[in-house]
């Protein structure tokens, strides 16, 4: 699904890029007021345009575009929750429990895991 969600804000994104340079210029803006309050702001303030397609098409991708990406972030935050380092230091575990040596025996080192210990010395087990 993330995948899916990330391939689909990429084509998004492809097309918003290409709807936004195939607008023409309007020739507004700060350039066209000269700094000042002069004739140019009746037009930033009154005249609405007509929307045209590439007008409207600009609006729906870029809302679509960010919703997308919220999404994707909000997916991705959850994904990776992080865990902390102090966990693993304070966890407790049960101690190692040392295997007697009876007297008269020698000590034997730990058997690998899967195989039977090895017996003592020579002391056999009395039935």
């Amino acid at each position: 699904m993330y995948t899916f969600l990330l391939a689909l804000l990429l084509l998004v994104g492809i097309f918003l890029t290409v709807v936004v340079l195939l607008q023409a210029g309007k020739g507004g803006g700060l350039a066209a007021m000269g700094g000042g309050g002069g004739p140019g702001s009746d037009n930033l303030i009154g005249g609405r345009q007509a929307a045209t397609l590439l007008t409207k098409s600009t609006w729906v991708s870029g809302a679509l575009f960010l919703g997308l990406a919220l999404m994707l972030s909000v997916m991705s935050s959850r994904r990776a929750q992080p865990d902390s380092i102090l966990q693993g230091q304070f966890q407790q575990t049960a101690p190692a429990v040392p295997t007697p040596v009876l007297p008269g025996t020698e000590a034997q080192p730990a058997a690998p895991a899967g195989q039977p210990p090895a017996t003592g010395g020579g002391a056999q087990p009395q039935p």
